[in-house]
């Protein structure tokens, strides 16, 4: 059995044998604009980051709730300024066997310690089904929660 350990800032387990090893650095990205190319960003640094031994925490806000309560996540939608490129992007994301957004947390979750929250503020105000979203995230939490979770991150993005 693993016990858990407090010190001023670095949450610490004990080993089987005793042994106190820190935990991995926290790596966290906020992720509030939905558009592809923004989450294309959160899952492949989110991915990246477990990999490289993060762990790697990605909350959800305002329009990726809704997003992916909406069963969009995978869409491939540009902001309008890069309407001009959106198709070429488009074909080259295919053509190149990019995975998709739900696939690459998924994979994040293999290679690492990764973890989808979401706001449950953010399925409030988005007006969404919060059965829509427990489903496809690991956990959903209030905001004083997020945050005391990820006040020792090393690393800290907003997307």
């Amino acid at each position: 059995m693993l016990r858990l350990r407090t010190t001023s800032t670095v949450c610490r387990r004990a080993s089987r044998n005793g042994d106190v090893m820190p935990e991995p650095p926290k790596f966290v990205i906020f992720a509030h604009n939905a558009t592809y190319d923004k989450l294309h960003q959160v899952a492949t640094i989110g991915m990246t980051a477990a990999a490289m031994g993060k762990y790697v925490i990605v909350v959800l806000l305002f329009w990726t709730i809704k997003k992916l309560a909406e069963g969009k996540i995978d869409q491939l939608d540009f902001p309008p300024e890069y309407a001009g490129s959106a198709d070429e992007v488009a074909r080259l994301l295919k053509d190149k066997k990019v995975p998709k957004i739900s696939e690459m947390f998924q994979d994040a979750k293999q290679v690492g310690k990764f973890r989808l929250i979401a706001c449950s503020a953010g399925l409030e105000y988005m007006g969404v089904d919060g059965q829509a979203v427990e489903q496809h995230v690991d956990e959903v939490m209030g905001l004083p929660a997020i945050l005391k979770l990820t006040e020792v991150a090393e690393t800290k993005l907003f997307i």
